[in-house]
């Protein structure tokens, strides 16, 4: 079905849930002349406090805090926000009554008149995605960047739609209904446990995931991680040209320390990552995908060099942030799930004082023993999931709660010796005790620099 032959004067769609994409499609929709209603689980009071404004401005029919067949039923279609489980019962009898459910890319992807590259993992994709823009930026391509990171595609295609080439970072959630949509390139990082308790299991995530691939044709291209085993026990049935990365010489890149060799149209390039900020273990995959994928549309290799050299990572994705008596303090707040702790303590060059929990996804913590029987001195548990870490690392390891992030960099602090690094990699959602990862990276931040700045204090104060 061609969704958006529904979206125009005289149709009606319903957006379930308001937030950041379903206010995209809001605009979207009446912007194409539909009259659109909104279904939102939040109560009234809270929907008019957080989104009042919005409301009045686009004066739509809305519910809140439910969502009723009866209400949309109305409905010549329903576009359902990310993180809306797909098996919900509402959407269920909607489908049972004939009432198309869909997802944003399921609308919009024959919107969309040029390249694409679709990125999507457990863990990387922000940074792949991110890299890869840089890159087309420097090799002089109008990009867009968007998708799960910045502005929906909703919001795209209500502007001047100037981009020649659109580079997507692409969630579980997004996939799920992914309905027509066929990047010209897509690029799967890892399949590592993530999200398990929406999507039912292993198993219904790693589907979710493998939807990148799944309208693909032969004349697209599909890049995966073969060094991850999450990947390619799922890539029989990828129909594009699939280049792989990883440290095998076999592999398309192939992953040397700091130094990338990738065979591409019968010649073998060269890129060395070293004094970059992917000059590492995890970084040196990113940017092997990033290179794959630019290749794959026919960037020049100088502007791919230029683009790794000039390119920074996001903040709280392994980002630094100061040291004192030789002990480094590392914010990872981005790393909610057992997969990135574990690439996380991978790369850490000395031991680990680990500060780790937050709200539980239905994760499985015991994954973590290996990594933190090797490279942690202790872990710091907090928030709702503590008390599940802590068993599930049970004699791995030092063991230690902390009812705050100020008392666990504290506790990290007093165990630390030079050559250490205190790192905050959760494992876990941020929303028992703070509003986003990000908060709670700033919040890990200022406990560290207030440490930094009293051993400063005591110092001067010594040579008084």
């Amino acid at each position: 079905m061609k969704y958006q032959r529904l979206i125009q004067s005289g149709k009606c769609v319903a957006v379930l849930g308001l937030g950041i994409t379903g206010k995209a499609a809001v605009r979207y929709c009446q912007k194409n002349g539909a009259r659109v209603v909104v279904s939102d689980s939040r109560s009234s009071e809270r929907l008019q406090s957080e989104c009042g404004q919005f409301l009045s401005d686009t004066a739509v029919e809305y519910e809140a805090g439910v969502h009723s067949v009866e209400f949309l039923a109305q409905a010549d279609l329903v576009i359902a926000s990310p993180g809306i489980p797909y098996d919900h019962k509402v959407i269920q009898e909607l489908n049972a009554q004939g009432i198309p459910v869909v997802g944003e890319l399921a609308v919009t992807s024959s919107q969309i008149d040029i390249p694409i590259v679709a990125v999507t993992g457990t863990n990387g994709k922000t940074t792949v995605t991110s890299l890869i823009g840089e890159i087309f930026k420097k090799a002089g391509r109008n990009v867009f960047v968007g998708g799960n990171i910045g502005t929906p595609l909703f919001e795209y295609l209500c502007g001047e739609k100037s981009a020649d080439v659109m580079v997507l970072e692409l969630s579980s959630f997004q996939l799920q209904m992914v309905g027509e949509f066929a990047p010209d390139v897509a690029v799967l990082l890892n399949i590592t446990p993530d999200h398990i308790d929406w999507h039912g299991g292993l198993e219904g995530y790693a589907q979710a995931k493998m939807n990148i691939f799944r309208n693909q044709t032969a004349h697209d291209t599909a890049i995966v991680c073969q060094d991850d085993t999450g990947s390619m026990a799922h890539v029989a049935d990828i129909q594009g040209q699939m280049l792989t990365f990883g440290r095998a010489a076999k592999n398309t890149a192939s992953i040397c320390h700091c130094a990338i060799s990738v065979q591409h149209a019968g010649s073998l390039l060269e890129f060395d990552l070293s004094g970059t900020a992917m000059g590492n273990h995890i970084g040196a995959g990113n940017a092997a995908a990033a290179i794959l994928a630019t290749l794959a549309l026919h960037v020049d290799p100088e502007d791919i060099r230029r683009g790794i050299r000039e390119f920074q990572p996001a903040a709280h994705r392994l980002q630094w942030v100061g040291s004192s008596a030789g002990v480094n303090y590392v914010d990872d707040s981005k790393a909610t799930n057992t997969g990135a702790v574990i690439a996380a303590l991978q790369q850490l060059e000395g031991k680990a004082l680990l500060i780790a929990g937050g709200k539980d996804k239905g994760e499985d913590y015991r994954l973590l023993r290996e990594s933190v029987e090797l490279k942690a001195k202790e872990v710091i548990v907090i928030g709702e999931a503590a008390g599940k870490i802590a068993a599930a690392l049970e004699g791995c390891t030092v063991i230690r709660p902390a009812e705050s992030m100020d008392e666990a960099v504290a506790l990290a602090t007093g165990s630390a010796q030079r050559g250490d690094t205190v790192l905050l990699s959760p494992a876990c959602a941020s929303f028992d005790m703070f509003t986003s990862y990000g908060h709670r990276g700033e919040v890990f931040a200022a406990a560290v620099k207030k440490i930094i700045a009293e051993e400063k204090t005591m110092i001067s104060g010594g040579l008084q």
